[in-house]
Parts: C-alpha cells; sequence; structure tokens
C-alpha cells in the first residue's frame, strides 16, 4: 500500500471507529459501551442509582447480565421521586421483593427494540400506539408526539424517552423520566 492509501486507511478507520463509539451516548454522565451488559453500563450513570439499588434487591442482576436481548425503559432518579412519598422505600423492603419484581420487570420487553422501530411501529398503527408485552406480563405503549416518544403504563401514566437506543451487549436501553406502574 502506498503512504497516501495507509494514511487514507488509518484515517477511514478512525473516522469509523469514532462515529461508532460517539453513536452511544453517555448517561448519567457516564459512557455506556456497547461490549458490556445492561447492569455493568447502569452502575456507572448517576441518574439511574435508585433503578440499580432496585435492580440489585430484586435479585435481578443476573437476569439482566443474561444474553437477551432486552429492551429496558430505564427509570431515572428522577422519575423514581415522582412516586408518591414513602413508595420507592417500601417497594425496597424485603418483604415486598416480589412487587417490586414486578414493576422493574413492567420495564423490560424482550428484544432488541431501537427508537426506529418503535416509532415506525406505533405510526403505522391504528391506534397510532405500538403496544407491548412486558417480561411481568404487563402491557406498555409507545406514542410518538412531534419528536419525542411516550410510555404508557396499564395505568395510563405516561415517561417521556429523555434518551433512545443506548446499545447493550444484550440489548438496548431507553431513559425514561418515570416509572411504569403495572396494574
Amino acid at each position: 500500500m502506498t503512504p497516501i492509501k495507509t494514511l487514507t486507511a488509518l484515517a477511514l478507520g478512525t473516522v469509523l471507529a469514532t462515529s461508532a463509539f460517539a453513536a452511544n451516548p453517555d448517561v448519567g454522565g457516564a459512557p455506556m459501551f456497547e461490549d458490556k451488559n445492561i447492569i455493568e453500563n447502569a452502575v456507572n450513570s448517576a441518574d439511574h442509582t435508585t433503578l440499580v439499588a432496585a435492580v440489585k434487591a430484586a435479585g435481578l442482576v443476573d437476569a439482566l447480565q443474561g444474553a437477551g436481548p432486552f429492551t429496558v425503559f430505564a427509570p431515572t432518579n428522577a422519575g423514581f421521586a415522582k412516586l408518591p412519598e414513602g413508595t420507592v422505600d417500601t417497594l425496597l423492603m424485603p418483604e415486598n421483593k416480589d412487587m417490586l419484581t414486578k414493576v422493574l420487570t413492567a420495564h423490560v420487553v424482550a428484544g432488541d427494540l431501537s427508537a426506529d422501530n418503535i416509532v415506525r411501529m406505533a405510526k403505522r398503527s391504528s391506534d397510532g400506539f405500538y403496544h407491548m408485552e412486558t417480561l411481568s406480563g404487563d402491557a406498555i405503549s409507545a406514542q410518538v408526539k412531534g419528536s419525542n416518544v411516550y410510555i404508557y403504563d396499564e395505568n395510563g401514566n405516561v415517561g417521556r424517552v429523555t434518551i433512545a437506543d443506548v446499545d447493550q451487549s444484550n440489548g438496548v436501553i431507553h431513559v425514561v423520566d418515570a416509572v411504569l406502574v403495572p396494574k
């Protein structure tokens, strides 16, 4: 290879590698790495300390480190703070582990659903919503309004996707600003 072709190939490789890295957004002030799983990335997000504590209390760490793929609608600390006072503390009590597990798995859908897939499915549907079944067996629905995607739980509560397409080795995370509460 000539020096110019070598330099061009190196520059192109650098641009492609940088583009691939830049494609995954930071979350909670921390880089998210596509080669790490959901838990390995989530523990580094300053915006998801409540979620990580809840996942640990529910005993779901191993499940979310599994092969997946999973789509996780990950509520922020601010989303948990919107719940009625005392709700998080109550959910974290050992005697409420089953309830906590149900709430957390109501944020997880089997498969790797990109924001583009979710938007496309919502826009194609007759009612304007993309309906999904969560790992808890509950339903959530996505709706597009302008440039935003909103996720609704079975009770009509809604969370806005604030960061989409955070790719993981075992799926994808979409950050939401509210906790989705199953019936």
